[in-house]
């Protein structure tokens, strides 16, 4: 009787290149989780950027404002969101108070609205944040488009109001504002062209550019993660 011969099975390039895939999609997988690890805490170097600080959630949770003193902020940027509730201990005007209680420099962020009136918007910053020459120059928030307006508003007429919502900003604080410009809206608008006010912008980890002339602050870490606050802050610097 005849032994059956042992045949060896000869790995196909398909073989191969299934095993490297996996492999690839694996280290792409455990790197995209250090990332998201490492970002949950990760902020500029201070030899580069010695002036920090953070924007607080818009959410209305609760931050300790002295613990981000300590944890390396100079300064905060409250975001201003109509206060229905003025004994809410988390409103803005009790953020505002407390973050100066712990002797940070404070600035108001007023997000803009294209689908309302500048005088409506303005009016609630001057109803809201006192005349204070130590505040920070006031911030306007350009991120939202127009394009979910009803009635429909166009192009120009959102930039004539968002003239009109600056000025009326600027004499309020006697400072100039800063532009807190998103992508989208600097591609839609080309805002940093038309408008010199100073910039804020934002991306993650790596310098933005997307505004093609300098910038003031730099959103670096959009969801930054510290015992400072319940929610996510942004983290804020300055480039000299």
């Amino acid at each position: 009787m005849a032994r059956g011969r042992k045949t060896s099975r000869r790995k196909t390039p398909l073989h191969w290149l299934l095993r490297i895939g996996a492999l690839v999609a694996l280290v792409a997988l455990a790197f995209a989780a250090w990332l998201w690890w490492d970002m949950r805490e990760w902020r500029p170097d201070e030899t580069l950027y010695p002036e920090q600080g953070a924007l607080a959630p818009v959410g209305g949770g609760e931050v300790k404002f002295a613990t981000l003193k300590a944890i390396g902020a100079q300064f905060v940027y409250l975001p201003l969101v109509f206060d229905p509730l003025p004994d809410d201990p988390n409103s803005f005007a009790d953020q505002f108070q407390r973050a100066q209680t712990a002797d940070l420099k404070v600035g108001v962020l007023l997000n803009f609205d294209p689908c309302a009136p500048a005088d409506l918007q303005s009016g609630m910053f001057a109803q809201m944040v006192p005349r204070d020459p130590d505040l920070l120059p006031p911030a306007i928030g350009l991120t939202r488009l127009a394009d979910g307006c009803n009635p429909k508003v166009s192009d120009a007429a959102v930039e004539s109001e968002l003239m009109t919502l600056i000025n009326q900003v600027e004499t309020h604080a006697s400072k100039p504002v800063i532009l807190k410009l998103s992508r989208a809206f600097e591609q839609h608008h080309n805002t940093a062209a038309t408008l010199t006010r100073d910039l804020w912008l934002a991306r993650d980890r790596a310098r933005p550019d997307y505004a093609g002339r300098p910038w003031l602050l730099w959103s670096a870490n959009s969801q930054m993660v510290s015992v400072a606050s319940e929610e996510p802050i942004e983290w804020v610097v300055v480039q000299k």
